[in-house]
Parts: C-alpha cells; sequence; structure tokens
C-alpha cells in the first residue's frame, strides 16, 4: 500500500477522502482506492455549505499533525469527496506523523 501523501520541497500534499455532515470530526486511518491511490479517510460534522466542510477538514488535519492552520489549505477538490491537502512544514517530519495515522 502506497502512503497517501507526496513529499514537496516546503511540506507534503496530503490526499484526503472526506465526509462531511458525520457525528463527530476524526480521522479514520489509510484506505486503498480501486484504482490502487492511497487516501487518508477523514469525516467532520460541518455541512459541504460555503467551504465550511473543507475549513473543519484544515483545522481537524492541522491539530491531528500539530501545524497550525494557516500551514494546510485545500489545493484541489474544493468541491469534491476526493482533495489534495498542502500542508507545509518539514517534509520528512509531516510524513512520519501521517504514516502513523495509517
Amino acid at each position: 500500500m502506497s502512503a497517501p501523501l507526496r513529499i514537496r520541497e516546503n511540506g507534503i500534499e496530503l490526499f484526503v477522502r472526506l465526509t462531511p455532515k458525520s457525528s463527530m470530526d476524526r480521522l479514520e486511518g489509510v484506505e486503498t482506492s480501486a484504482d490502487g491511490r492511497s487516501h487518508l479517510k477523514a469525516r467532520v460534522r460541518a455541512v459541504p455549505e460555503n467551504g465550511a466542510a473543507n475549513q473543519a477538514l484544515e483545522k481537524l488535519v492541522a491539530k491531528t499533525l500539530g501545524v497550525p492552520t494557516s500551514a494546510v489549505s485545500v489545493v484541489a477538490g474544493g468541491t469534491a469527496r476526493l482533495k489534495t491537502l498542502r500542508i507545509a512544514g518539514d517534509p520528512g517530519a509531516l510524513a512520519q506523523r501521517v504514516e502513523a495515522l495509517g
């Protein structure tokens, strides 16, 4: 199984499958889709209106990985379930924290 991330020069890109309108905010580990790509499963209570679910996802990932909320941003898939997050910081340390979630 591949890691749900891509190392970048100043951080990582994290691939996430988001489920909004959940009963609680949480990350549920790594899942591999039918096409073989891995992504981190996430659930948030927020509704997918006016970017509320994306903001909740950014806060959840920032808190879980121990980075400021400003270091996390949705860079692709803003209105889709499968999203790409850019997380600024030390790529090696961030990758280790993400792999520990698996």
